[in-house]
């Protein structure tokens, strides 16, 4: 890095150095002439330890600090039992919060919403099951029992809870990898039930012990590129079903599809490519009116399950003229069969089982709750995540043992819930009511729905993840950010679903240890008229001190990156050295620290900084410190290390220490 030129001209107007019996002179006249560019300097204030803690205090507050942030026990504090009672009560059933408040008014509202997104969740629910290769009705149940038990524990208002594309790509691919759903397709259902369990499980744990941040590492570039991969990957398996394919590729890479794609083109039926197409122009066209006409929402809500209604009839009225296309066939009637005694605790498959519950359940946990707070961030009001963790996985875990599948909140769905004016969760028990009035009553009317327009219905709702403006935002704003996106979405297409997303986040870990192993220094310079110091490669106006250097640190010093900062420190005052000595200036007699945004240490930053002290003394140059935050400063104490930086050694402030150390100087020249 060069070294910049902004610096208050030397008084001696030449290219020689003053002569040696001037030095002490020049120094005095120098430090003068930069003093009147600056305002008067007040008393240096002397640098306070913090206050005096037991190690159980300072381990109390900090672990309150890394699970409770937000002080959810704040609200019992001064409060009666019987409001605490209630109170608890509303913590964890946030029905009793909203319920007592709740009118006729919103009752509307919520009924209109929750027929609204019922007419597009029957159609997904079943769609995303055949995604997940379970049964059509399995999708169903899922859109039935997690909806209620939400209703209860969810604190979003907006979210519409049911089977998600995503997580039941992803379940598919990776219990399909080890068990044929075709050939032992009992134990395939009971890996599904039994991975949802465990899903279920991890996302209430994370809630119950306040661990939400572990889903932190799956940051918004990672999911863009996974989303975006995984979309493509879920639209080029529906060409079975738009194609008329009977036999195709298990395998969901872009090559192993398009291949199975062309190798079987035999098998494609005119008669389900036209109506297939027709239908998925259909769904395309209403969802961009949708977009475009925010108001005319209803259109693409409708779309789908008018859709299947229609393509239905067409194929009950045409079945002797089109005899090429695949149905669901029978379907049937009635609640959640109890699968409890289905769930999968011992066997071969058990790990197969726990890993996929562990990646589903952090995937959907994921969307969920950014669902949830995206549209709690229009309506001004809070969700909570920890909340919102334990709801969801206690509902996969109740659905895990009644016919369920992994669910959370979809964004289509809430989106149209949102727009449908849903003021309660109540829109979710009217949408499992008129799932409970389809189980009940209108299964065998699915029989003679084709296949092809759950294809199009599933390529219609996913074809929303391919998100181009945010993958073009990451590639302006951060170039490591975008090649973690462009890593997921190379590695779901090539590889596979779960390792490209395991890549993913390995970038993104890369990423952060790149930012803590190697973290900016800056040299700082006055803004002139000020005692503001500032970095002079990013300030021109910032001139640099003369015989001083102040370097600025800006992370906290630990092992990981302690010998970097040594090194990058020594580095700089070399840089500096070399630039005055080409320019015959005179050279640097301090270095100053500053440490305000060094946020803590280690025992290895502080030898960093004891060596950096040795090492400068036997160059003649004085190491100063500035503003060390508290628990910093508290360790440098415990350390002793203070002891040998003398009065001169530790200031509240950078300017603080240029006037005081300048003054004396002047004093004992």
């Amino acid at each position: 890095m060069g070294v910049n030129s902004n610096r208050i001209e030397h008084i001696w107007n030449s290219e020689a150095p003053p002569p040696a019996e001037n030095l002490e002179t020049a120094i005095s006249v120098t430090i003068s002439a930069h003093a009147m560019q600056m305002p008067p300097p007040s008393e240096a204030h002397k640098v306070c330890m913090p206050p005096a803690r037991t190690t159980a205090q300072k381990l109390r507050h900090r672990l309150s600090e890394i699970f409770f942030p937000d002080d959810p026990l704040h609200r019992f504090k001064d409060q009666t039992r019987f409001r605490k009672l209630v109170l608890g009560l509303q913590f964890f059933f946030p029905i009793f919060q909203w319920a007592p408040h709740y009118g006729l008014d919103m009752l509307k509202s919520d009924v209109v919403s929750g027929l609204t997104i019922a007419s597009l969740a029957i159609p997904q629910g079943i769609s995303y099951a055949k995604l997940a290769n379970l049964p059509p009705i399995v999708g169903l149940y899922s859109s039935f029992v997690p909806p209620l038990i939400y209703s209860v524990l969810g604190s979003s208002h907006h979210l519409a809870v049911g089977p998600v594309s995503i997580a039941s790509l992803v379940m598919g691919t990776m219990l399909s990898e080890t068990v044929s759903y075709t050939e032992e397709p009992i134990l395939y259902l009971k890996l599904a039930f039994t991975a949802t369990f465990f899903a279920g499980l991890f996302q209430a744990s994370l809630g119950f012990l306040r661990l939400g941040f572990i889903i932190d590492f799956l940051s918004k570039a990672t999911l863009v590129g996974f989303m975006a991969g995984a979309a493509v990957i879920v639209s080029l398996q529906q060409l079975k079903g738009l194609l008329g394919i009977v036999h195709f590729t298990t395998k969901m890479q872009l090559v192993p599809v398009l291949s199975s794609v062309f190798h079987q083109k035999n098998e494609w039926s005119w008669q389900t490519i036209v109506m297939g197409v027709s239908f998925l122009v259909l769904l395309l066209t209403t969802r961009q009116i949708s977009m475009r006409k925010p108001k005319l929402f209803w259109i693409s809500a409708a779309a789908p399950l008018a859709s299947v209604i229609l393509s239905t009839i067409l194929v009950v009225c045409l079945k002797s003229q089109l005899p090429g296309i695949k149905t669901i066939g029978h379907l049937p009637k009635g609640l959640n069969p109890p699968s409890s005694n289905m769930l999968y605790f011992h066997g071969t498959h058990l790990a197969l089982a726990i890993k996929t519950g562990l990646v589903t359940g952090i995937l959907s946990l994921t969307e969920g709750i950014a669902v949830g707070r995206t549209f709690a961030s229009l309506k001004n009001y809070q969700v909570d995540g920890n909340k919102e963790m334990m709801a969801i996985g206690l509902m996969n875990m109740a659905g895990s043992c009644s016919s369920c599948y992994v669910t959370t909140g979809s964004f289509s769905r809430s989106a149209v819930n949102y727009n449908a004016g849903a003021k309660t969760v109540v829109s979710n028990i009217i949408m499992a009511s008129a799932v409970l009035v389809t189980l009940l009553f209108l299964m065998p009317l699915f029989h003679y729905t084709p296949n092809l327009i759950l294809a199009a219905i599933i390529i219609t709702a996913v074809i929303g993840l391919i998100d181009y403006e945010a993958a073009y935002n990451l590639w302006k704003v951060d170039k490591l950010d975008f090649l973690a996106c462009l890593c997921s979405f190379l590695g779901v297409l090539f590889i596979s679903v779960p390792l490209g997303l395991a890549i993913a986040v390995g970038v993104s870990v890369f990423k952060i240890l790149l930012h803590v192993t190697r973290p900016n220094t800056a040299v700082l310079g006055n803004i002139p008229g000020t005692q503001i110091y500032q970095n002079v490669g990013r300030y021109r106006e910032a001139v640099r001190v003369p015989f001083f250097l102040v370097i600025a640190v800006e992370a906290p010093m630990y092992f990981a990156n302690s010998t970097y900062l040594q090194e990058r420190i020594i580095r700089w005052i070399r840089e500096e050295e070399e630039w005055l000595a080409s320019n015959n200036r005179s050279n640097i007699k301090c270095v100053i620290l500053d440490m305000t945004a060094v946020t803590a240490i280690d025992t290895s930053g502080i030898d960093t900084i004891s060596e950096l002290r040795k090492i400068l003394d036997k160059r003649s140059l004085k190491l100063v410190l500035a503003n060390p935050v508290g628990s910093v400063m508290e360790k440098l104490h415990q350390s002793n290390v203070l002891e040998s930086f003398g009065l001169e050694g530790l200031y509240l402030t950078v300017g603080e220490a240029i006037t005081d150390i300048s003054s004396s100087w002047k004093a004992h020249p």
